[in-house]
């Protein structure tokens, strides 16, 4: 398991060809799923509040991330949906 951060942009201190896989953290919430599409993946991430958060990466670059989701399966459905 490894630890991961963020500065909200991009993975800080991240070997170019590394990312984060489930049961790794990110920005201290845990990765419980992951998904690729294309170039581009999601990280599905556990709040401390057991709300769902998901970070859309190209490489280790955040494109996008949206929060608060009530459950993992609304989040992936919104990823699927490119509604984040």
């Amino acid at each position: 398991m490894k630890s991961f951060v963020s500065d909200g942009k991009k993975l800080l201190d991240v070997e170019y060809d590394e990312t984060p896989t489930i049961g790794d953290t990110v920005d201290g919430m845990r990765v419980i799923s992951k998904d690729d599409r294309g170039d581009e993946y999601a990280l599905f991430l556990v709040e401390p509040n057991t709300r769902v958060t998901c970070y859309v990466l190209d490489e280790i670059y955040i494109i996008g991330n949206q929060s608060g989701f009530e459950s993992l399966n609304n989040a992936i459905e919104a990823w699927k949906k490119h509604e984040i």
